[in-house]
């Protein structure tokens, strides 16, 4: 999946998902901090720099769309639907989990329970829905202090606490003086269906197809995920750890991974990659949340290594969610609403929240291109990142499409910077493989609505192709 740079800022490396401690639904328990004790990280890990890493001051230096933008010169917005994921919350699994077990540090100790969205994850999705508001203003999609009339907006959530919580608190930003809802439509804390990435066809020949490109995408990342559990190994001191010392666990092995494909149920793992992930996020969270030297347990980290830790959730989600046969099978349902949102006649404005895994599926479905994202730690599927839809028309009716994705920077997230036009989020163009944008990063709204309903029919295509396979 390649991006279109809107941004001129150096690439660094990373990137995240949950469940475990690295997937949408994932168990939820907590997360408790304060160090034991300090320790330095190996000379080899120490001997990586960030020379090369501008400051956001610098970049925005070097361009003046340094920072980029969501606004398209020449083109009238008419329509806005966004897939979000969630803001900063707590770790998946805590207190007497592997997180305790697998270092002698101790965790962070969060202001939310665990997998709940935390104080800062709060504030920092009310300034991205304050910038959201301002910039459509200044495009004249919303007037001032809008108050929307029947189905012109609708915000619609995941039913876990982070997703509800994200969905009102970027609503309280968006539309402050209006009483618009969000709705989740299953039971509170549960997953629903629409946003649960969960396998609904297998056949015994599917799951072969499927995990042998799972396998591929895994052997194309092992030299990354070598030297990335080696950090992450020095940076717990894991061989200090309970678990090492009792022999429960003897270290992060690149040969362990074994895949699980079941019916309604998300695609899953065993394994050193499973474990090292549910570490990464612990410690991705708590880089955003306290700071880089409280997060790493005394030690100090440069932006690059902090890149390679987080390098880990990205290779998870990625061997779990972007197969061609999973994506299609997982994204299926959100794939669905989106095509309908942007189908809404009446609709400005829609708002789907949910999670890193959701973003990761939908893009792979689409045929985006590879990318890395600027400014972040997380180079794929950031926190509070936003997947942006934006239907234009120009000067002769025709009517286009945006896709974009928005996430605020490290230095955004750790200072709670506030948003606005002058210091907006990043944004960057999603690049559709096979179909050509103009110079304004705008696709013929026909090809990307084509795109869309070819990725929905690739389900149907699967289940048929992998029927037939089963019946021969």
């Amino acid at each position: 999946m390649k991006m279109r740079k809107i941004l001129v800022i150096c690439i660094v490396a990373l990137m995240l998902l949950e469940v475990t401690g690295c997937g949408a639904g994932g168990a939820a328990q907590g997360s408790a901090a304060n160090n034991k004790e300090e320790a330095a990280v190996s000379s080899e890990a120490a001997a990586i720099t960030d020379e090369s890493i501008p400051s956001e001051e610098e970049a925005a230096d070097a361009d003046v769309n340094a920072f980029g933008s969501l606004s398209r010169d020449g083109y009238d917005l008419q329509q806005v639907v966004i897939l979000s994921r969630h803001n900063i919350r707590s770790p998946l699994s805590g207190k007497g989990s592997v997180l305790d077990t697998l270092t002698p540090y101790t965790w962070f100790n969060w202001s939310s329970s665990p997998s709940s969205l935390s104080l800062r994850g709060g504030t920092l999705e009310t300034e991205m829905g304050q910038y959201f508001r301002k910039w459509l203003e200044k495009e004249e999609l919303f007037p001032e202090d809008y108050r929307p009339e029947a189905d012109e907006v609708w915000i619609y959530a995941n039913s876990k606490q982070r997703t509800i919580a994200t969905a009102n608190f970027f609503k309280t930003g968006l539309l402050p003086v209006a009483d618009t809802e969000v709705e989740y439509h299953a039971d509170y804390d549960t997953m629903d269906p629409v946003f649960e990435p969960k396998i609904t066809f297998v056949t015994d020949e599917y799951i072969e197809a499927a995990e042998e490109q799972m396998q591929q995408i895994y052997e194309s990342r092992i030299p990354d995920l070598t030297q990335d559990y080696e950090l992450l190994a020095d940076v717990i001191d894991v061989e200090k750890s309970e678990d090492y010392q009792s022999g429960t666990f003897t270290g992060f092995n690149v040969d362990d991974i074994e895949f699980i494909l079941e019916e309604n149920k998300e695609p899953a793992m065993k394994g050193s990659l499973k474990i090292a992930c549910s570490v990464s996020d612990a410690l991705v969270l708590q880089y955003f949340e306290a700071g880089a030297e409280q997060a790493a347990f005394g030690k100090s980290l440069t932006t690059e290594q902090w890149a390679s830790i987080s390098e880990i959730k990205d290779i998870y989600g990625d061997v779990l969610f972007t197969a061609p046969l999973v994506a299609a099978n997982v994204a299926n349902p959100l794939l669905k609403e989106i095509q309908s949102e942007l189908g809404e006649e009446n609709r400005k404005f829609s708002f789907l929240c949910g999670h890193d895994s959701n973003i990761a599926s939908v893009l792979a479905s689409l045929g985006a291109a590879d990318y890395e994202l600027s400014a972040t730690i997380e180079h794929k599927t950031p926190i509070g990142g936003k997947l942006v839809f934006g239907r234009w028309t120009d000067a002769d009716g025709k009517e286009y499409i945006s896709v974009d994705m928005v996430y605020q920077t490290t230095e955004q997230l750790q200072n709670v910077s506030l948003l606005d036009l002058e210091n907006p989020p990043m944004s960057e163009t999603v690049a559709l493989d096979g179909l050509e944008a103009n110079e304004q990063g705008l696709y013929a709204a026909e090809d990307v609505e084509a795109r869309i309903a070819q990725a929905i029919d690739e389900y149907d295509e699967i289940c048929e192709e992998y029927t037939l396979d089963a019946a021969a």
